[in-house]
């Protein structure tokens, strides 16, 4: 690839909304080659920030019914009219370094939708239940007219709050008799969490359901009242992905939501501290990166961990020894 040509060639077609040329450049900002990195900061460049999407970060835990629900509402989102991306991170083998990105068979009606967008990503090494490069992803969606980009977490657990610092709202999905009512006292995952949905409330379970709603509707009056929310958020809701029940009123919740914020200088603000947020993490990685890439620190790197798995120097030791050197430096 060469930047003089293809680059704004590709940047060119992406801003025309050709979807091939979406899923090119989200595999370029995702490859971890050099050169290719560089093409990836020119594209990034060359496609520009001035669209904007609602961006709508999804987290729960597995068998929640995330692919469900993702479907059912991106295909209500779609018939309104509208575009829409989803981003769909796949945990990766912790011994292989696999995943099964197994997203769009699990979505097969809205992948077939012309008004829509689904890309797995595997999570790698990433914690925090995205993958390392989303957020250049959903920059990329944006600059190609979608109107509302889904990130979808892994689905792990508690500390999935890392969305929260590249979406607008953060959806948190929960099933009902999962045992989990009282989690809704815990921090964490729970307070970033802008609307709770809770899933499956249909058949035997919509009772159950229904219980399970009240309970964390009780359980988020006890958390403080954030000052980027208006009177009656955090709220939770019953849907069913299944049945495309309530999935339009939780839209509707999230629009009044988003209007809220944007009529009173939330929008904006949250997406600067987002945009610091990454500034600052980007130098950090970079930083780690250029430190491993040493020569000399690989050879201290290689020494000190013999000496820990010999059982000679503890791992907080030998650490501190490796960046002995950078330390001395930051103090002349």
């Amino acid at each position: 690839m060469t930047r003089a040509t293809d680059i704004p060639n590709l940047a060119e077609r992406l801003r025309n909304g050709d979807r091939r040329a979406l899923a090119r450049a989200i595999t370029l900002v995702e490859s971890g080659r050099a050169d290719h990195r560089a093409d990836a900061l020119a594209l990034l460049e060359a496609v520009g920030t001035d669209r904007q999407a609602t961006r709508i970060g999804l987290s729960g835990t597995p068998g929640v019914g995330k692919s469900t629900f993702i479907e059912s509402f991106g295909l209500m989102l779609t018939g309104q009219g509208l575009r829409v991306a989803v981003l769909a991170v796949d945990p990766s083998s912790a011994r292989s370094g696999g995943s099964i990105l197994g997203d769009k068979t699990r979505m097969d009606h809205l992948a077939r939708d012309p008004n829509a967008f689904i890309r797995p990503s595997p999570s790698q090494t990433q914690l925090g239940g995205v993958a390392r490069r989303s957020r250049e992803a959903v920059a990329l969606c944006e600059a190609a007219g979608f109107d509302v980009v889904l990130i979808e977490t892994v689905g792990v657990g508690q500390s999935e709050t890392v969305v929260a610092q590249m979406a607008d709202l953060f959806v948190l999905l929960l099933a009902p008799a999962g045992g989990d009512e009282l989690q809704g006292v815990k921090r964490g995952i729970m307070e970033m969490a802008d609307l709770i949905l809770v899933n499956k409330a249909d058949g035997t379970l919509k009772q159950q359901a229904t219980r399970t709603c009240a309970d964390y509707a009780g359980a988020l009056r006890l958390l403080r009242k954030r000052p980027q929310d208006p009177d009656g958020f955090p709220k939770s809701l019953t849907v069913s992905a299944l049945e495309s029940d309530q999935i339009d009123t939780a839209w509707a919740e999230m629009q009044t939501l988003v209007n809220w914020r944007q009529e009173n200088g939330i929008w904006a603000a949250t997406r600067q501290a987002q945009a610091d947020y990454w500034f600052t993490e980007d130098v950090r990685q970079g930083a780690v990166d250029l430190i491993l890439q040493d020569p000399a620190t690989a050879a201290r790197i290689k020494t000190a961990q013999a000496a820990v798995t010999a059982g000679k120097m503890s791992p907080t030791a030998a650490a501190a020894q490796v960046l002995a050197p950078f330390q001395a430096k930051a103090k002349t």
